[in-house]
C-alpha cells in the first residue's frame, strides 16, 4: 500500500527552521524539529523526537510517553527508511506538507495529506496523536492528516482500528520486526472487511487468531473484553462510511496501551504502575491453545480442559475416528446423518450456548430481521448451515446466517458469562433433533422419579439426623450472623465486580493459574493500578457454600497479622464466589519443601524463620485476636510465602470462631485434610486449639524432613512420617530424618530441638500438648524440654483390629464421616 507521498525540499534552510525550545507542542512553516529537540504535548503526556531503538544506531522519528522513565515508543514515522546519522529534520514545506529530511536532502518520510493547508500547523496532542491542520480552523478536530490513521505496533485510547470506506484507508496495527528494528514484522491485526466484520490477527497472509464478531456487548471469542468494564469502554462502529473499533479510558489518570508483540506473537494490553516504575501486562491474546485459528477443523469444538481438546459439535462425529490426534484435528467432523433439502419438515435446528461464533467469511447479515424471520430464511436456503442474532444487546436483534462448513468454533462462556454470548442454531435433521428431545425428556422423567423415591426413603433418617444436627447448625448460623451484625458497621471489605476479576486474570487464563485447592482454582491477576492479586475462585462443585464463604470473608477481614494472608476483597456475582488476596510471589510452602531442587533454596535459617512465623500466626489466632479462631486445615499448601520468604497462613474457609472462654467444640461434619488431623478430631469430631497444635506438629516434621506425612516409610505401608520419625527417635537415630539439604553440627542441634517440639505437639491426648504460646517460647528457648508421651496417629494405614477401642491408634478413617481432602 502506498501510504506516503514523497515531497522534496531543500535542506539548506535548516538553520532558519531550527527550534530553540523543546517545550513547544507544534511546528509551522517558520519552525522545524531537528535531532536532539523534542515536541512535548500541552499537558506533557507525550513527546515527539528522534531516537535509536534497542542496540541500533539508526535514527527514527517517533512518539513516546514523556513522563515515563522507561522510554516506550508508541508510533514511528520512518519505519521503512531509517536515518543513518543525526541529520534528521522534520518540517512543513511551502506546499503545506509534513516531511522528514536527512542531511543529503533526501526525503525519509512524508505525510500524505490530500488537501493543502494555507496556514498549516503540526501539533502533538495529549492523546499521542500527531496532527496536521489549518492553524485558524474553527473546528480543531478537522485534521488534514493524523498519525492515528497510520498506527505502528501500539493501539492507544481514541485510536480507530479498521476502515474508512470513503477513502479506502485501512488502519492496521503491525508489530515491530524486533526490539532493534521498528520496520513492519509479520504479525498484524485489523478488521477483516465483509458483511459481519471481526478483528483478525495475521502472520503474513495467514490468519492465526480471530476475536469473533461483535455482538453488541463483546467480541464473541473474547467475552472478557466487555463493552463496558472498569478500565475502558469499547465501541464497534459499522456504517456506510466507516467500520472500526475504538476504546477509551474511563479514568484518564490510567496510562494504558495495547501492543502487538512479534517476539511472543501476542496482543498485549499494559498499564503503567508508577509506584513500581514498570509496565504491567493484564490482558493478552491469543489466550490459550483453543484460540489457534481453525485448530479443530469443520464442526470441531475446542474445549480447554477436555482431553483431547478438540471435540465434535453434538450431532457430528470425527472425520478420522481411528486416528484422532493433533495431526488429524484440522480435518474436523462430519454429520452423523446427512441432510436432505427436499423436505423442509425433516430439517430442524439445534441450539448451542456459549460458543465463539464461527468464522464469518461466508456469511450474510440483515440487522432489521428478528430471530424468527432469521430461522425461516435459513430454513428456506439449503446452503444455510446456522443462524443467530447478530446483536444480543437489549434482548437481541438482527439476523446472522452462515453458509458452508462452520469453522474455528470453541467453547468460551461459562459460569455466568453466557449472558454475553449469542445462541447459535445449527441445522440438523429433524429426526435427530426429535430423538434428542425425547432422550432429554426420558432423562428428566427418570431423574424426577429417582429424586422422589430417594426423598421418600431418606426422609425418615434425614429427619432424625436433622434433629440431631439442628442445634449445631443453629449455633453456627447464629454465630456467623452475630459476627456479621457485630462487624457490618466497621468491616470494610471491598467488593470487586466479575468484570474486574475477569479482566485482571485475562479471563481466568490457564497461564495465570497459580494452583488448585480443595474448593477451586487460584489465579494470579493484575488490577488496573498494577497491583498483583491472587484470586481464589470457588468451584460450583465444591463443598464450600455461602456460609463458609461468608466465614472466610469475615474472619480474614478482621485479622491483621504479618503471618496471616491479607484479604483485599471479594466477589459474589451469579454463580461466582471469589476471594481476592494479596499476591504471594513465591507460592506455597509445599512447592519448596517437597521439591528436591527447590528445597535447596530453603536453608535451615530460612526454614526456622518459616516455622516461627507460622507459630506466631497460630498464636495470634488462638490467643491474641478478638475472637479465638481454630483454623482446622493447617497444612503446607496453606502456608504462602511472600517475596522475602516470610510465611503467611491462608485458607480460612474451614475455620471456626470461639467467643469468650470457649476452648473447644465438636461436630458431626469433620472437614480438613488427611494426614494433618488430630486423632480426637478425626475420630470423635472434637476440635480445639490443640487440634491446630497437632497439625502444626505435622507441619514441623515435614519442614525438617522434606517429606510428606502421607507417604509410606515401611515396606508393608504401615508407617507414615509420624510413625517413622517416632521410631527413629526411640532408636536414637533422629538425624536420619533430617532433610539431606540441611547439614552442620550446630544446625543439627537446633533441628533436633525443633523435632522434640514437634513430638510434644503430636502427643496422643490433646491435654498433653502445649499451647501455641508455649510452643513459641520453646522455639526461642534453650531450656530442657519434657519427654513426649505416646504420639497420635503414628501407626500406619492398616487397622490392626476391628475393635472400636483401638480405632484411635490407626489411620483408618471412615470416609462417610469426613469431608476431608
Amino acid at each position: 500500500m502506498n501510504i506516503f507521498a514523497f515531497v522534496l525540499f531543500s535542506s539548506s534552510l535548516l538553520p532558519f527552521f531550527f527550534v530553540p525550545s523543546d517545550a513547544a507542542d507544534s511546528i509551522t512553516k517558520s519552525k522545524s524539529l531537528s535531532d536532539g529537540i523534542t515536541l512535548v504535548s500541552k499537558h506533557e503526556s507525550y513527546a515527539l523526537g528522534f531516537f535509536s531503538p534497542g542496540n541500533s544506531s539508526k535514527r527514527y522519528l517517533g512518539i513516546w510517553y514523556n513522563n515515563i522513565p522507561v522510554r516506550t515508543v508508541v508510533w514511528v514515522a520512518n519505519r521503512l527508511n531509517p536515518i543513518n546519522n543525526s541529520s534528521g529534520l522534520l518540517m512543513v514545506n511551502s506546499s503545506g506538507s509534513l516531511v522528514l529530511l536527512s542531511q543529503n536532502r533526501t526525503v525519509a518520510w512524508s505525510a500524505n495529506s490530500t488537501k493543502q493547508a494555507r496556514n498549516p500547523i503540526v501539533q502533538l496532542l495529549d492523546s499521542g496523536n500527531l496532527v496536521l491542520r489549518e492553524e485558524n480552523e474553527e473546528n480543531p478536530e478537522n485534521y488534514l492528516w493524523q498519525s492515528f490513521d497510520y498506527p505502528s505496533d501500539t493501539w492507544l485510547p481514541g485510536m480507530k482500528i479498521g476502515w474508512d470506506l470513503r477513502t479506502g484507508l485501512e488502519r492496521r496495527v503491525t508489530a515491530w520486526k524486533s526490539p532493534d528494528d521498528p520496520s513492519p514484522g509479520e504479525l498484524s491485526v485489523g478488521i477483516e472487511l465483509h458483511k459481519y466484520p471481526e478483528i483478525v490477527f495475521n502472520k503474513g497472509t495467514e490468519k492465526f487468531f480471530r476475536t469473533g464478531p461483535w455482538n453488541g456487548l463483546t467480541l464473541s471469542g473474547v467475552p472478557f473484553l466487555l463493552k463496558e468494564n472498569p478500565v475502558y469502554t469499547y465501541d464497534f462502529v459499522i456504517n456506510s462510511d466507516e467500520v472500526y473499533i475504538i476504546f477509551n479510558l474511563i479514568n484518564n489518570s490510567v496510562v494504558s496501551r495495547a501492543l502487538l508483540n512479534e517476539t511472543s506473537s501476542l496482543y498485549e494490553r499494559y498499564i503503567w504502575v508508577s509506584r513500581e516504575k514498570k509496565w504491567s501486562r493484564y490482558i493478552s491474546m491469543p489466550n490459550d491453545d483453543c484460540d489457534g485459528y481453525n485448530l479443530c477443523g469443520p464442526y470441531g469444538n475446542c474445549i480447554i480442559g477436555d482431553s483431547p481438546i478438540c471435540q465434535c459439535v453434538e450431532g457430528f462425529k470425527h472425520k478420522s475416528p481411528d486416528t484422532w490426534n493433533p495431526d488429524e484435528w484440522s480435518k474436523g467432523c462430519v454429520r452423523n446423518t446427512q441432510l436432505s433439502c427436499k423436505d423442509k419438515d425433516k430439517i430442524g435446528f439445534a441450539k448451542f450456548v456459549g460458543l465463539k461464533m464461527p468464522d464469518t467469511t461466508y456469511y450474510w447479515v440483515n440487522r432489521s430481521m428478528n430471530l424468527y424471520e432469521c430461522r425461516d430464511k435459513c430454513l428456506n436456503n439449503c446452503s444455510c448451515t446456522a443462524y443467530a442474532n447478530s446483536n444480543i444487546e437489549n434482548g437481541g436483534s438482527g439476523c446472522a446466517m452462515w453458509f458452508g462448513d462452520l469453522i474455528d468454533i470453541r467453547q468460551v462462556a461459562a459460569n455466568g458469562r453466557d449472558a454475553y454470548m449469542q445462541d447459535l442454531y445449527i441445522r440438523m435433521p429433524a429426526s435427530e433433533q426429535e430423538e434428542k428431545d425425547k432422550q432429554k425428556m426420558k432423562v428428566i422423567v427418570i431423574v424426577v422419579l429417582a429424586i422422589a423415591v430417594a426423598f421418600g426413603v431418606l426422609s425418615i433418617p434425614y429427619c432424625i439426623s436433622k434433629r440431631a444436627n439442628f442445634r449445631e447448625k443453629l449455633e453456627n448460623i447464629v454465630m456467623i450472623d452475630q459476627d456479621i451484625e457485630g462487624q457490618s458497621e466497621d468491616m470494610e471489605v471491598p467488593f470487586f465486580t466479575l468484570a474486574t476479576i475477569v479482566m485482571a486474570t485475562n479471563n481466568f487464563s490457564s497461564y495465570n493459574k497459580l494452583g488448585e485447592g480443595g474448593f477451586g482454582l487460584v489465579y494470579k491477576g493484575t488490577l488496573i493500578d498494577g497491583k498483583e492479586i491472587a484470586v481464589k475462585r470457588l468451584s460450583q462443585k465444591s463443598g464450600q457454600g455461602l456460609s463458609e464463604f461468608k466465614n472466610e470473608v469475615i474472619l480474614i477481614a478482621k485479622l491483621q497479622h504479618r503471618n496471616l494472608v491479607r484479604l483485599l476483597g471479594y466477589c459474589i456475582e451469579g454463580d461466582e464466589k471469589m476471594l481476592i488476596y494479596e499476591y504471594m510471589p513465591n507460592g506455597s510452602l509445599d512447592s519448596f519443601i517437597f521439591d528436591q531442587t527447590k528445597a535447596k533454596v530453603l536453608g535451615w535459617s530460612m526454614r526456622f524463620n518459616i516455622i516461627c512465623g507460622i507459630a506466631r500466626g497460630l498464636l495470634y489466632l488462638h490467643e491474641d485476636s478478638r475472637l479465638r479462631i481454630i483454623h482446622r486445615d493447617l497444612k503446607a499448601s496453606n502456608i504462602l510465602l511472600d517475596s522475602k520468604m516470610n510465611p503467611k497462613i491462608s485458607d480460612f474457609g474451614m475455620a471456626r470462631i470461639f467467643g469468650g472462654d470457649q476452648i473447644e467444640g465438636n461436630t458431626n461434619r469433620v472437614v480438613g485434610t488427611y494426614g494433618y488431623m488430630a486423632p480426637e478430631y478425626a475420630i470423635d469430631g472434637l476440635f480445639s486449639v490443640k487440634s491446630d497444635v497437632f497439625s502444626f506438629g505435622i507441619l514441623l516434621l515435614e519442614i525438617i524432613s522434606g517429606k510428606k506425612n502421607r507417604g509410606s516409610f515401611h515396606l508393608d505401608n504401615t508407617q507414615n512420617l509420624v510413625g517413622h520419625a517416632w521410631k527413629l527417635w526411640k532408636e536414637g537415630r533422629p538425624l536420619e530424618l533430617i532433610d539431606t539439604c540441611l547439614k552442620g553440627p550446630i544446625i543439627q542441634s537446633e533441628i533436633l530441638h525443633c523435632l522434640h517440639i514437634s513430638f510434644l505437639c503430636l502427643q496422643q491426648h490433646h491435654n498433653d500438648r502445649p499451647n501455641m504460646s508455649c510452643v513459641v517460647m520453646m522455639l526461642h528457648g534453650e531450656s530442657s524440654l519434657p519427654e513426649p508421651k505416646e504420639l497420635g496417629f503414628f501407626v500406619g494405614k492398616k487397622s490392626t483390629s476391628s475393635s472400636k477401642n483401638q480405632s484411635s491408634s490407626t489411620n483408618e478413617i471412615t470416609v462417610t464421616m469426613l469431608e476431608a481432602r
